[in-house]
């Protein structure tokens, strides 16, 4: 190396009888917003002393666990014992009842060691630490959080004690002395001292009181419950990888190759949940791709496409652009070397701007040396790749190591973006079948805490029951739906196992009218060129069936590009400000076939839809050849509602439906939110948000949107004030009232985050309420949550065998009991049928309710309306404003993605002046009011 070297009974509430009040008169006078109108501020804690009750401390980042006694936002409570409509179906859940004592103390130290260590380290430290000073740790075996935090079902002898720990220089993956650019024997030992302080006596009353006891103000303690998921997982940690909450064990099957220098990895999810029936943990299989353990070189050819052959080019250089990409995925990446004996980790901080050839580094006595002749001399190793950069590591004193001598770390997550083929092959790991994934997660609880296997749970007296829990959940019927008055079929109920339904013979709600229109094409053959006239006359044909008007000819003969053409933005806004212009400035829909996918998709959006005001609907020439049914009915739909038609419309109204609440004449919108962030290596782009509200009532079935840039990783939505007063004032323009009732479903937040968005995106919604005299719609807010881990499965009746338990649960299970909060206002609902793998029911938690839901009343909404999403002929998993808005904040990071900008395509690595939020583009005043992004 050159350079410078218990379960409580069930909880239920008596249902106020009281009807929701009226929701105040609305007026549509306009009054500008007040100048105190502001986000509340963050309310300001300040720790005195840590009891049991009090703050966590995550000690290795200065980042703290959510305070127990912290005050919460009141949470919606559930308004009933949950909901009685739909067909029973006995059901069994990935959760596994967890018992402990409540008398049983965990005390907490503080652990600190230095000089500081990896994580590795540090738990290689805590071992050795515990079965050297048995005597002085009470014979306690402690968990330990991998960081700062200790926890023992013992007092130990001392609150106060300093340890002395040696490791052999082999294990110890710390900066360690170095003589003239060589490591000390592998032989010397590494001392490193360990101050262990009791700061916390935590007792688990607080959490039985939270399980058990039907009342207001009683908090879940975090505390607690963090210090039995570390004892929890701790027995699989010696042998696992920890991502998240996910253990990754390389005894669960090797790792497969993915491609691009990644692999993926199966392992297990754990995570402790309060619910209905007591404290539970919830266990499942995870997957995430890591890092491909293997050689730099290699590893660049996997990686980049620009290198496959690097091996074979030995003389090969990098261009400025292609080391500052290299550089950006190999930054903090851990590496070994292999020029000498020693398992130390280092990470890799940058690249050399200088090629290996050329690298000087200045000895302890001051004299220059090359880098390929020190590793000649000291190593007897000829440099093969020297127009390669080497890799520095250690940031405060440069040290150089060729690329040639180093060897990726096995363990590490890979945290670049992954292709859509990488991330193909990843999900695929993981489709497994109901009854399969069912079985293998029984065998890992089996594995993990049967008799005998987990010393620590024995140690806190925790028992983990190893059969699923067994629950009953309801199968809500489908809606009527209603389409078009032209076609032979103008109503129809979905009753296949699936909830599919056909538009063969029916004409969808609202037929668009499409009268000018163009179709330019981006590369292809001659032969794929000749697909087009009989693929226009195939979708004016089916758009004529469906009840949608498609001019049969365009405004000009299809154009035909050179696919290279998306690669220059200018030219392509040029042209197709051309095709603008011979519609007279009326161009509603550019049809773009596409050779193949392509990075100038996002730039061709972000033109035509900020730039040219046209939407456009991309397809591709493959699906040209096939030319399928379904292929041109699902184009045409997609087009048709991206015009401003309508699909499909439920037959009875939503005021038909929930008498109790909606009604004719007071209007309700019905808006959805989500904020998408950059994927990881970025640590620059600003995060994308985006907002959809209804705009028509009773259908409730066409969304406008609002897209905003803001900063980089925030999830409270900045200016939701602004985005929520447009949207009330084009709800105004088109229904002629303002919405008497707001449905707001938030997506993308976690269960940390809830007080917050409630508290902060509320204030917000009224702020933006406030610009109309005493304008206070009555507001439901519904946290909406796909990223979990709950699964449902059929159960075998009297533990027989039944065709159902491979096949996943039917579309409408809705679950809101055993598995379900305590006390608050949550239920499963999976709406959509399963066709792959196993399916994964989505999560509503409603935070606020004005208006009073019932459980029967919000699970049959937000069921129904699944089945008006406009992209499809079936029912869809998630409810349809979450859905879009989802839609909308991917459009949004599209016009940020611009393919002939370098500087969106490198992370900056050294940062000295605060990022700056780059605006969103302003969408055409004739588009912004289409669902354009669907």
């Amino acid at each position: 190396m050159a350079g410078a070297a218990q379960r409580g009974p069930m909880w239920t509430h008596r249902p106020s009888k009281k009807p929701p009040p009226p929701p105040h008169a609305v007026t549509a006078a306009l009054l500008p917003l007040p100048q105190d109108a502001k986000t509340l501020p963050h309310k300001k804690f300040s720790i005195h002393e840590k009891k049991a009750s009090d703050v966590g401390m995550d000690h290795a980042n200065g980042h703290h666990r959510p305070s127990s006694n912290h005050q919460r936002s009141p949470i919606a409570r559930r308004p009933d014992s949950g909901g009685i409509e739909g067909a029973v179906i006995p059901l069994s859940a990935n959760y596994f009842l967890v018992r402990f004592s409540p008398d049983q103390k965990i005390f907490q130290y503080d652990i600190d060691i230095t000089p500081h260590p990896s994580k590795e380290t540090a738990r290689m430290i805590k071992n050795k630490l515990v079965q050297e000073n048995s005597s002085v740790l009470s014979g306690a075996l402690p968990a330990f959080d991998g960081r700062r935090d200790l926890y023992s079902a013992i007092e130990f002898q001392e609150n106060k004690a300093e340890f002395f720990v040696n490791l052999p220089v082999a294990l110890a993956r710390c900066p360690v002395d170095k003589k003239n650019g060589h490591m000390l024997d592998k032989q010397n030992f590494k001392v490193f001292k360990v101050n262990i302080r009791l700061v916390s006596k935590l007792s688990g009353e607080d959490l039985n009181k939270y399980l058990t006891e039907d009342k207001d103000g009683i908090s879940l303690p975090q505390d607690y419950l963090h210090a039995l998921e570390v004892i929890l997982r701790e027995g699989a940690m010696e042998s696992s990888v920890l991502v998240g909450r996910s253990l990754y064990p390389r005894s669960m099957g090797e790792a497969r190759e993915i491609g691009g220098g990644a692999v993926g990895l199966r392992g297990f999810f754990q995570s402790l949940r309060p619910t209905k029936q007591g404290l539970a943990l919830n266990v499942d299989l995870s997957l995430t791709a890591f890092h491909e353990s293997t050689g730099m070189i290699l590893y660049l050819q996997k990686r980049f496409d620009f290198l496959k052959d690097l091996s074979h080019q030995k003389a090969r250089a990098l261009s400025e652009e292609e080391r500052r990409e290299v550089e950006k995925a190999l930054k903090n990446i851990q590496v070994r070397v292999c020029h000498r004996e020693t398992d130390q980790r280092y990470h890799v901080h940058s690249l050399t701007k200088e090629t290996t050839e050329n690298l000087k580094f200045r000895d302890r006595s001051a004299k220059d040396l090359m880098v390929v002749d020190y590793f000649k001399e000291q190593y007897n190793h000829d440099i093969q790749f020297r127009n390669m950069p080497c890799l520095q590591i250690g940031r405060s004193k440069p040290c150089y190591v060729p690329m040639e001598l180093c060897v990726v770390c096995e363990g590490q997550k890979f945290l670049g973006k992954l292709s859509d083929e990488q991330t193909s092959k990843v999900l695929r790991m993981g489709c497994q079948r109901p009854s399969e994934r069912k079985g293998i997660i029984k065998g890992i609880v089996e594995e993990e805490f049967g008799a005998g296997s987990n010393s620590y749970t024995d140690q806190f007296n925790l028992q983990v029951s190893k059969d699923m829990t067994q629950l009953s959940g309801r199968v809500l019927l489908p809606p009527r739906l209603k389409f078009g008055s032209g076609g032979r079929i103008t109503d129809m109920t979905p009753h296949r196992f699936d909830r599919q339904w056909s538009l063969l013979d029916s004409h969808v709600t609202d037929g668009s009218k499409i009268k000018n229109w163009a179709l330019i094409s981006f590369g292809g053959t001659p032969e794929q060129h000749s697909y087009i006239p009989k693929f226009v006359n195939q979708l004016s044909s089916r758009c004529e069936q469906l009840g949608i008007l498609l001019n049969k000819k365009p405004v000009i003969s299809p154009l035909f590009e050179r696919i290279q053409l998306l690669n220059n933005p200018g030219i392509l806004e040029s042209k197709l400000g051309k095709i603008q212009e011979a519609a007279s400035g009326n161009l509603q829909l550019l049809i773009c076939v596409m050779e193949r996918r392509h990075r100038g998709y996002a730039d061709l959006k972000r033109i035509a839809e900020t730039s040219i005001g046209v939407v456009t609907q991309c397809c591709l020439y493959p699906n040209l050849s096939k030319l399928t049914v379904q292929f041109v009915a699902n184009l045409a739909l997609k087009m048709n509602a991206k015009l401003g038609g309508c699909n499909v419309s439920l037959y009875n109204s939503l005021p038909c439906q929930i008498p109790r609440i909606f009604s004719d004449e007071e209007p309700v919108m019905f808006m959805g939110a989500d904020v998408t962030h950059p994927h990881p290596l970025d640590d620059s782009s600003p995060s994308v948000v985006a907002v959809v509200a209804s705009m028509n009532w009773p259908a409730a079935n066409k969304y406008i949107s609002r897209m905003r840039s803001q900063t980089h990783r925030k999830e409270i939505i900045e200016h939701l004030d602004v985005m929520t007063g447009e949207l009330l004032e084009e709800f105004l323009k088109e229904v002629g009232k303002l919405p008497g009732r707001i449905i707001f479903f938030r997506d993308g937040v976690s269960e940390t985050q809830f007080d917050k968005v409630l508290k902060e995106e509320m204030h917000a919604l009224r702020v933006a309420c406030l610009r109309y005299p005493g304008y206070k719609p009555l507001t439901t807010f519904v946290v909406v949550q796909k990223r979990h881990h709950t699964r449902l499965f059929h159960r075998e009746k009297n533990g027989g065998s039944t065709h159902y338990s491979d096949q996943n649960i039917p579309p409408g299970t809705v679950v809101d009991t055993v598995i379900t909060h305590p006390r608050e206002f949550d239920f499963y609902l999976c709406s959509h049928w399963g066709t792959k793998g196993t399916s994964r029911p989505t999560h509503y938690h409603v935070l606020l309710d004005e208006n009073r839901f019932q459980s029967d009343e919000v699970q049959q909404l937000i069921h129904n309306l699944c089945y008006t999403f406009v992209r499809c002929t079936r029912p869809v998993s998630l409810v349809p404003p979450a859905y879009y808005a989802h839609l909308a904040a991917y459009r949004g990071r599209l016009y940020l993605e611009r393919s002939d900008s370098v500087a969106t395509n490198c992370t900056t690595l050294y940062r000295s002046t605060p990022l700056q939020t780059t605006p969103l583009p302003k969408v055409s005043d004739s588009v912004k009011r289409l669902m354009f992004y669907c």
